[in-house]
């Protein structure tokens, strides 16, 4: 362990020596663990780190002054639908994408660094029920769709198959979500093929550029949720290098060469808060596989022209996603000769990478990857010891984020989806109005409400009455009946004719494995 000495003189280097300051007042133990936290923090690095948000901070927000004569949007070549194209086309690329996952060339990497902070809840996010007649959470879901997946590759090709599962926590995330993992015996996977990793963390500054004690004796150091969009202010308790950290994390633990070994060529990456993810969806792998990509990104079409998400566009033809607040309200709402908005193309943090496009850019960009500034709530200790919890941000956040390395990409791709099939995130308490528990529910169960419809299904009330099959569903309300499917029986809707065509079910009605094989026509 390094020493109280060679850790003071490297904060003095870093202009950071203000962390020291109730050192007399620790325990033996609280100064341990202080002087081991210190101690990773490279001084040098440290200095920039605080002096760097700072300044990026004092610059004006607002709408890029020279963006309009720069931004154009993606040019139509390299933007596939599954909304739009044809049924051989989208048959075509699911077949490859299958393809890819029976050879054991596809991985999923999950980014679940966040904690359930605006939830209300101190745990992992992935570990949060939003209340489905299951009660299965967000993990689950996402471990039951990795199985099914692999079934549906396996039986078209006649093999066996995995996908294997790369989940990159954070510090307060790795060891809660290992311990849930191993209590639900890894939701019935090869633990093998369940490989957690932690990124880096970094301390979070204040307006001054100092780095902020939350304790006396620890640094703010907790991490933050990246995906969010700036505009949404979060009580956070500090912060990690950002979703983009993602490329340091995965030279720091190897994961690329234990890619390698597995024979794993193309990797989907998407983040944990939404319900809807399709893991390692073979339509948008194959997609990108025949388009020869190295880098993609799904998309949807954004609802209204202030909708605050990130556009996937081209920058001075360079591809690369910006954030809402960088565009003006002016470009934010042109529309094309089609009447569509111009730059509709919202971002949802969900990914296609080979593994050689991330092998170079751990290997030769990342390090040219520029941070963003998110100004925070944090809470901190004042001058004499006491904790503080601000009612205004008093802290800057500089990370990076996944979609930065578009730009070094040599063959960009975005692939459109259907939000009401494909996202639905996960980001409040039922508080908010939106992307909270209710809605997310409310999304998964509409999405497997139509699913029964479309197979033959009817629903009765409980008198036996037929409820109406309502073009559209309610926009905040539960969907006529309720409906659930587990990923087990079907990934995408498929195959559900089987079970349900022309049956009378009453809500609520959950279809899992079980009831499968009870509903499960017997051959003669």
């Amino acid at each position: 362990m390094a020493s109280e000495r060679d850790v003071r003189a490297g904060l003095r280097r870093a202009e950071q020596d203000h962390l020291l300051r109730f050192w007399a007042e620790l325990a033996p133990g609280s100064r341990a663990a202080l002087l081991g936290e210190l101690a990773s923090l490279e001084p040098d690095a440290l200095r920039e780190h605080c002096r760097g948000a700072a300044a990026a901070c004092a610059l004006p927000p607002g709408p890029l002054p020279d963006l309009a004569a720069r931004l154009r949007p993606l040019p139509p070549e390299r933007v596939g639908s599954a909304i739009r194209c044809d049924p051989e086309t989208r048959r075509r690329w699911e077949e490859e994408g299958f393809r890819q996952i029976a050879l054991n060339k596809v991985a999923v990497l999950l980014l679940a660094g966040g904690q359930g902070t605006r939830l209300g809840v101190t745990y992992p996010k992935g570990m949060y029920q939003v209340g489905l007649p299951s009660q299965k959470t967000l993990y689950q879901l996402q471990a039951e769709r990795i199985r099914r997946v692999e079934e549906l590759a396996g039986t078209r090709h006649g093999t066996l198959c995995s996908v294997p599962w790369y989940i990159m926590t954070s510090e307060f995330t790795l060891e809660p979500t290992a311990k849930f993992f191993k209590e639900h015996n890894f939701f019935h996977l090869d633990p093998t093929n369940v490989v957690l990793f932690e990124q880096r963390m970094v301390p979070a500054v204040t307006f001054e550029g100092k780095a902020i004690l939350e304790r006396k004796d620890k640094v703010a150091m907790a991490p933050a949720f990246p995906v969010l969009s700036p505009h949404e202010q979060i009580d956070l308790l500090s912060f990690a290098d950002g979703n983009g950290g993602l490329y340091r994390a995965l030279a720091d633990h190897q994961i690329l060469e234990d890619m390698e070994h597995r024979g794993v060529e193309f990797v989907h990456v998407y983040c944990v808060d939404n319900i809807l993810v399709r893991l390692a969806d073979p339509v948008f792998i194959g997609f990108c596989v025949l388009q020869g990509a190295d880098c993609g990104a799904k998309v949807v079409e954004k609802a209204y022209p202030e909708e605050p998400v990130g556009v996937v566009c081209q920058v001075d033809g360079v591809p690369q996603v910006v954030e809402y607040s960088e565009i003006s309200p002016e470009m934010a709402g042109l529309r094309g000769a089609n009447g569509s908005l111009l730059y509709n193309a919202g971002n949802i943090c969900n990914h296609f990478f080979t593994r050689g496009f991330l092998e170079m850019v751990t290997r030769e960009f990342e390090p040219l990857l520029k941070p963003h500034v998110a100004v925070k709530k944090v809470p901190f200790v004042d001058e004499e010891g006491n904790l503080v919890k601000p009612l205004r941000p008093n802290g800057i956040k500089m990370e990076k984020f996944v979609f930065d390395v578009f730009q070094f990409a040599k063959n960009f791709v975005a692939f459109e989806v259907h939000r009401e099939e494909e996202f639905a995130p996960l980001k409040n308490a039922d508080t908010a109005t939106r992307d909270n528990p209710s809605t997310t529910r409310r999304a998964l169960l509409a999405q497997h409400y139509r699913w029964a419809l479309q197979a033959g299904a009817r629903f009765l009330e409980m008198h036996g009455a037929q409820l109406p099959e309502l073009p559209g569903l309610p926009a905040n309300g539960d969907p006529p009946a309720i409906c659930e499917i587990s990923p087990l029986v079907s990934y995408s809707g498929e195959g559900l004719e089987a079970y349900l065509q022309g049956r009378e079910l009453q809500s609520p009605f959950i279809l899992d494995e079980e009831q499968a094989r009870l509903l499960q026509p017997q051959e003669n």
